[in-house]
């Protein structure tokens, strides 16, 4: 089993930052697809990010404030989010996934971290 540990949610004000990090201890983390979901409270879930090697990939409204990176040394995977807004706020999880390209699809991700609360006030 794949085990991802995530940190660094939290609450902070409008316009903020936040680094989400996603720790795996193998080196076979280098293989996987990774990425970030999020589910606000009454919402659906919602594809954030994904990482594969150097190629990323992000939902519309993340780019420009949102970057997803990866450090191959530490075998982490982090969520750097700027300018936050409000609705933000939601519960984050990492994800991981094998295959031959990226995918936005939740059902596509096979191993999931416990989730980490971000939230954003106005």
């Amino acid at each position: 089993q794949v085990q991802l540990v995530e940190s660094g949610g939290g609450l902070v004000q409008a316009g903020g930052s936040l680094r989400l990090s996603c720790a795996y201890s193998e080196r076979t983390f280098n293989t996987l697809i990774m990425g970030w979901f999020r589910q606000a409270s009454g919402k659906e879930r919602e594809f954030v990010a994904a990482i594969w090697w150097s190629s990323t990939h992000y939902t519309d409204s993340v780019k420009g404030r949102f970057t997803i990176s990866r450090d191959n040394a530490k075998n982490t995977m982090y969520l750097e989010m700027n300018s936050l807004k409000p609705e933000d706020t939601a519960a984050y999880y990492c994800a991981a996934r094998t295959g031959l390209s990226m995918s936005r699809r939740s059902d596509e991700y096979r191993y999931w971290g416990q989730g980490t609360q971000v939230t954003v006030s106005s």
